[in-house]
Parts: structure tokens; C-alpha cells; sequence
């Protein structure tokens, strides 16, 4: 009997999502600003991405197909190319705090221009995504699962140095706000672990490193995908804790903390320089990795949607450019990358409410259609995606006013 974890790998792609530079600049914002306040987000964003997660990837190896290829067989030309439209936007957003977070990087280790760094991780992320046209997807599983595996070193290293205390640790899983730039931060947050394209492209990670599964075999896939996911967002989710941790033990009383270069220099003056130098390479993984899944989602997205395919070095250019364009004008890089997670919370319900009727749908997925009771649990998610969205818009009115 084939073993479990050889079905191991495309959770951990989809988790890289995860981990993005976006995750590490609202991750280290919260916990330079708010100290333990909004680990309970975390906690929460990520178990509801397990949820997701692994619904996205059912979805692929029931039906064979990806989530945009069955949404584009069911909506009229208009409705397909605005929701291709808000998908491509969502795109961009990833794009940008991938770039941008894997530019900083190379600023940090090497004294490397921003735009000059900027177009060497678009270079080397289409080297990535080379890799997996030409050699196959478990090969490059395996490289994405290597740099995950950096980025957990470089942003769990500190704590070993000066670990969190438990009691505050545990204080910040009381669900709390404290005032509109916390709600601002929450939203950011969400949109970080949570992130729209991976809900897309796990559908097509799965149905291509499976196939479409027949009766025989599809209680085992699922049952390793399970075991995948649980896995790949549950180091995901350490890593996201760790960062906000990470900040809240170092960051609070540093000064110039605002921004990803001066929470390193923070990290240098606390933990010492090879601390520092491990976190700036584990940005760096986490930029290179995570913007070949988004480049990777993004080819999903369009083909899925409007049946068209365009070459890698043509799309590589087209996301990439609104990147270089915000570090040519030098917009504040780190409020570049929180605001671009905050676009992303905006699109959480565009991938999530389809997801949701479809994964519901008999007619869809037959046996494999989600019960009542996780029909239920699910719109609950939904419904605190958009309540966070509400309470991002019109949070920091209420509390000015108060």
C-alpha cells in the first residue's frame, strides 16, 4: 500500500501563500505596535485557511478540474471577465508584496537598489516556474518545500533567543480590538493568511499531482490531502505567530520599527547579527517562493477563467510591473506591502463563496458534496471575512468618534 506522504506536497506549495512578505510585514506591524493584542487573528485566520485549504484541493481531485475552470463553465461572458478582472487585481496585490518583500531582502544582504532587487526576484521566480514546466511539479514541490523550510528557520530563529511569556502569549488569544489602526492591522492580517490565489490554485495543485480520482481511490487522497494540509498551515501558522512574536518580545520599545529595515536593524541591536542575517534570508526565500505560486496562480486564474494562455515571460512582466513601478517612486515599501494585504482581505469572499457552492453542490461533487454542519461553518467564515472588511471600512470612523 502506497504510504501517505508520498501524496505529500501540494498543501506546502499552497502554504507559501501563506508566508509571503505581506504576512511579514503586518505580522512584525501588529506586534511592534499592539504587542500580544491580535495573536488571536492569527490563530483564527489560520485555522479557517486549513478549512478552506482543503476544500480548494477536494474540489480538484473530485472533479478533475480547477476551481476557475468550473467557475468559467457556469458564468456568461460579462460576470466571467469582471470576476477574471477582480481575480487579476488579486494577482497584482500578491505580486507586489512578494516583489517588494524579496527586494527589501536583497537591500538588507547585499545593499542592492530596490528596483535592482525588485527585477532580480522577478528573474529568479521565473527560473522557479521554469523548473516546473520542464522537470514536473514534484520537482518543484520540493524546491518550494526547501525554501519553506528556510523561511521557517529565519523567522522562528529569534524566538529561540528570547522566547515569548506563555501568560501574555495566552492573553492574546482573548479576541479584542484597540482602536481602528489595530482593526486596520486585523484586516491586514486576514488578507495575509488568507490569501485568494491560493484558494484558487490548490484545486489545480492537487488535480495535477492526482489526477482525477476514481471511487477506489479518492478516500485515500483525501485522507492524505487532510493529513497535507494539516501539516503545510500548521507550519504555516507557526511561522505567522512566530513573526507577530517575534516583534512583540523585541520590537515594542525599539524606535524606527515601522518598517521591515528598521525591524531588522531592531532584530540586530536585540538578538545580534546573525540573527538579523537569518531573518533577511528568510524574507528572501519567502520572496523568491512565494511569488512563483502567485505567478503560478495567476496562469490558473486566466485559463481557467477566459481560456486564454499567455507566455510565462509576458505575465511575469505584467505583474511584475506594478511592483517595480512602487519601488522606482519609493512609496514606503512596508505600508506598500500591509496596504496590498488589505486588497487582498477585499478578496477573500470572491474566492471564498464560490468555493462554498461549489464544494456544496451534489450535482458537482456527489458523494464528496460538504454536509449541513460544515455548510454552516463555512458561511460562518464567510461571514467574518466580510464583518472584518465592514469593521476595516468603517472601524476607524466608530472609534474616532468615541
Amino acid at each position: 500500500m502506497t504510504k501517505p506522504w508520498v501524496y505529500l506536497g501540494p498543501a506546502f506549495v499552497a502554504a507559501i501563500a501563506y508566508v509571503d512578505p505581506g504576512n511579514v510585514a503586518a505580522n512584525l506591524t501588529s506586534g511592534a505596535r499592539f504587542g500580544y493584542l491580535l495573536v488571536w487573528v492569527l490563530v483564527l485566520a489560520n485555522l479557517m485557511a486549513a478549512l478552506v485549504q482543503y476544500q480548494s484541493a477536494k474540489l480538484g481531485i473530485v472533479t478533475g478540474k480547477t476551481m476557475p475552470e468550473l467557475l468559467g463553465e457556469r458564468m456568461r461572458r460579462a460576470p466571467r471577465v469582471a470576476y477574471w478582472l477582480q481575480a487579476e487585481l488579486v494577482a497584482i496585490a500578491t505580486d507586489l508584496a512578494e516583489v517588494v518583500g524579496g527586494a527589501i531582502a536583497l537591500k538588507l544582504l547585499f545593499g542592492l537598489p530596490l528596483i535592482l532587487g525588485g527585477a532580480i526576484v522577478g528573474v529568479i521566480s521565473m527560473v522557479l516556474l521554469a523548473v516546473q514546466s520542464r522537470f514536473g511539479q514534484r520537482q518543484f514541490e520540493s524546491v518550494i518545500i526547501g525554501l519553506l523550510a528556510v523561511i521557517a528557520v529565519g523567522f522562528l530563529s529569534g524566538l529561540v533567543v528570547n522566547p515569548p511569556d506563555a501568560v501574555l502569549v495566552a492573553g492574546g488569544l482573548v479576541p479584542r480590538f484597540d482602536g481602528g489602526e489595530s482593526v486596520l492591522l486585523a484586516a491586514s492580517m486576514l488578507g495575509a493568511t488568507m490569501m485568494p490565489h491560493a484558494i484558487y490554485v490548490h484545486s489545480a495543485l492537487a488535480r495535477d499531482r492526482h489526477g482525477v480520482a476514481n471511487t477506489q481511490t479518492r478516500s485515500r487522497l483525501l485522507r492524505a490531502t487532510k493529513i497535507d494540509v494539516f501539516l503545510a498551515l500548521g507550519l504555516a501558522g507557526i511561522v505567522n505567530v512566530g513573526m507577530l512574536l517575534l516583534a512583540a518580545v523585541n520590537l515594542q520599545d525599539a524606535t524606527g520599527t515601522d518598517s521591515i529595515e528598521g525591524a531588522h536593524l531592531a532584530i540586530q541591536n536585540s538578538l545580534g547579527s546573525v540573527a538579523a542575517l537569518i531573518f533577511a534570508i528568510g524574507l528572501l526565500a519567502s520572496g523568491l517562493a512565494s511569488t512563483s505560486v502567485g505567478s503560478y496562480a495567476g496562469a490558473t486564474i486566466m485559463s481557467g477563467l477566459i481560456k486564454k494562455q499567455i507566455p510565462l515571460f509576458l505575465r511575469r512582466m505584467i505583474t511584475l510591473a506594478p511592483a517595480l513601478l512602487i519601488l522606482s517612486i519609493q512609496i514606503d515599501a512596508t505600508w506598500a506591502l500591509v496596504l496590498s494585504q488589505v486588497v487582498l482581505s477585499f478578496g477573500i469572499p470572491f474566492a471564498l463563496i464560490p468555493l462554498l457552492r461549489l464544494t456544496s453542490n451534489r450535482n458537482v461533487m456527489g458523494e464528496s458534496a460538504n454536509r449541513i454542519p460544515l455548510r454552516i461553518l463555512l458561511w460562518i467564515i464567510v461571514a467574518l471575512v466580510i464583518t472584518l472588511n465592514l469593521a476595516l471600512l468603517f472601524g476607524p470612523l466608530l472609534f474616532a468618534s468615541i
